[in-house]
């Protein structure tokens, strides 16, 4: 009976330093996005806590300043979860190997995985894991320092055309705004040099905000900025110019298009956030209204940009492309919480919480 009990407690010991470290190399060093119930659940506990501060905020800026705090701190508590989680699993390894008492297992845990030195064992199995267990502390720290530049390159480069966007479209930024500053000062035809400079900017969106999930919860510098909304108003931008510009066609666009609700996707993927597989307008509808669309197409006119004759045509046009990314669009505004913005965050439901705890699939 008591050989049953140690197999079994060195069974669980070694499972639970297994699955604490598989969490860290996931989050650190896997370049692919993998799901971590650990991380989901430090970052979901900590997403209801700061839910509940918000109820005492009465403006946007007052729950941006409180919001900063969350993803930097969900980070940084990702660390001691993991030191406490391979501490009790050595513990019991420890136990299981002879040596007497769960308070002296713990501290021997905690001054190996610490390298603290202040306890020691001369039996040769209980060294040895002595070692292995400081081995892991010390490269547990080193991939946290490496770890963070990593993250925070992709974070500037992010909020670096979020920021130029603002020159071009507004603040928040908006499509028709978008388009008439084009079209007053740089031209109409100088928007094909500037879709790709937003297809490049979703795909490395997708491969960071995918592999580094913290990073989508990161709040830009300016609480007016945000990068779900620059993506919102960029896509948007697009698909009013291929849908009712009267200008040829630009593949550039259409490929911004796609490579922006791909990247949204992807990234709605990594926190099991369902959305349509194949939308179909209007099997599949929007949130922008058939009204709000006449009135951006009005503000167009009266600026001048030269639009296309048949507006129904350009209406089915416009939500054949803004279908792709409607519903991805709305739950990252949702999951992000970012300012108010036309005809993005303005019309976003509340806080997905469920979203950070549970697996689901997609509808």
């Amino acid at each position: 009976m008591e050989l049953i009990l140690k197999i079994t407690l060195l069974f669980i010991g070694l499972t639970l330093v297994v699955r604490t470290f598989l969490s860290a190399l996931s989050t650190f060093v896997l370049p692919r996005a993998a799901r971590s119930r650990l991380n989901r659940f430090v970052f979901g506990l900590l997403h209801r806590i700061f839910g509940f501060f918000l109820r005492f905020t009465n403006s946007y800026e007052e729950r941006d300043a409180l919001m900063a705090y969350y993803a930097p701190l969900g980070l940084m508590l990702l660390v001691p979860v993991w030191y406490v989680l391979i501490a009790l699993g050595y513990a019991c390894m420890y136990q299981a190997l002879g040596v007497p008492g769960w308070q002296a297992d713990l501290r021997l845990s905690g001054s190996s995985l610490l390298t603290l030195g202040t306890s020691s064992s001369e039996v040769l199995w209980v060294s040895l894991l002595n070692y292995s267990e400081a081995l892991l502390g010390l490269v547990l720290v080193a991939l946290l320092i490496a770890y963070l530049p990593t993250m925070y390159s992709a974070f500037s480069r992010r909020e670096q055309a979020v920021n130029l966007l603002e020159v071009r479209a507004g603040n928040p930024p908006t499509a028709v705004g978008m388009i008439e500053r084009f079209h007053r000062i740089h031209g109409l035809e100088s928007l094909g040099n500037y879709w790709p400079v937003w297809e490049a900017w979703f795909s490395d969106v997708e491969e960071s905000h995918t592999v580094l999930t913290a990073l989508v919860f990161f709040r830009s510098p300016r609480p007016q900025n945000s990068w779900v909304v620059a993506a919102g108003a960029v896509m948007d931008a697009a698909a009013l110019t291929l849908a009712a510009v009267d200008m040829p066609k630009s593949a550039s666009a259409q490929l911004s298009i796609r490579a922006g609700f791909l990247a949204l996707r992807r990234i709605c993927d990594a926190f099991d956030i369902p959305y349509p597989a194949d939308p179909v307008f209007p099997s599949t509808p929007i949130s922008v209204t058939r009204a709000e669309f006449d009135a951006a197409l009005a503000s167009l006119a009266t600026t001048g940009v030269p639009l296309k004759a048949d507006h129904e045509q350009a209406w089915l046009d416009f939500a054949g492309w803004r279908v792709n990314y409607d519903a991805v669009l709305l739950a990252l505004c949702a999951l992000t919480m970012p300012p108010s913005a036309p005809w993005s965050s303005d019309r976003a439901k509340k806080p997905r919480l469920t979203a950070l705890f549970l697996t689901r699939k997609r509808g």
